[in-house]
């Protein structure tokens, strides 16, 4: 399956903020865009010009999708799928890709980044509801429990992501278990509980185009 290779710190730079792709180097001094705020690459200094129209829409894009690590292709079926429920289009994405299973993951502090729940995900250290889950894009609903496996309980990364949450804090729309091994999704959060610096609706204009 094709995903991004690079170096997430540049994208980062690209888009002018932090996308937390590195856990928690992006909460300390080396995190790239502390250290040097300009776009990647030779002209990086000289890209000043002010975006309008169809590039404002299209960075906006390019900003969630490398958020939360979705392509292209996969991006779309969200928005198609957002357009087609009731509500508004552009919150109604948002929460589709908030329930995903790598980002719930890393939401309740299991990983350390979206990158690192979606290898965690992928290598079936969770279970959804008792079952085991190993498909990132796997869409919670509700009132479901994600918990670690008995067996992955000392994984190390898992135990170090932990620990870094406790200083993150955790999203009012989930609640996490007093052992910190299980997790609910207790409600599909509404626009003003994501706090996500992001203006949806120039994506809603882009695909409407």
């Amino acid at each position: 399956m094709a995903r991004y290779a690079g170096p997430v710190c540049r994208l980062c730079r690209r888009e002018g903020m932090k996308l937390f792709l590195k856990g928690e180097r992006c909460y300390a001094e080396k995190c790239a865009v502390e250290r040097r705020n300009v776009p990647p690459g030779h002209h990086g200094k000289g890209r000043k010009a002010k975006l309008q129209g169809y590039g404002l829409q299209l960075r906006e894009k390019q900003r969630v999708k490398r958020m939360y690590g979705v392509l292209e292709r996969q991006f779309r079926r969200y928005f198609h799928e957002a357009d087609r429920r009731r509500g508004i289009t552009g919150e109604t994405l948002l929460q589709l890709l908030e329930s995903r299973l790598d980002n719930v993951v890393y939401r309740l502090g299991f990983a350390a980044s979206r990158p690192q729940a979606r290898q965690l995900v992928r290598h079936g250290h969770f279970l959804v509801n008792g079952r085991r889950a190993d498909i990132p894009s796997y869409s919670l609903r509700a009132g479901d429990r994600v918990s670690v496996k008995a067996k992955s309980a000392n994984n190390p990364a898992i135990a170090y992501a932990r620990e870094e949450v406790k200083g993150r804090g955790i999203p009012e729309w989930l609640e996490l278990g007093a052992d910190g091994q299980e997790g609910r999704f207790a409600a599909v959060p509404s626009r003003e509980q994501l706090n996500l610096p992001v203006q949806e609706q120039l994506i809603v204009e882009l695909y409407s185009k």
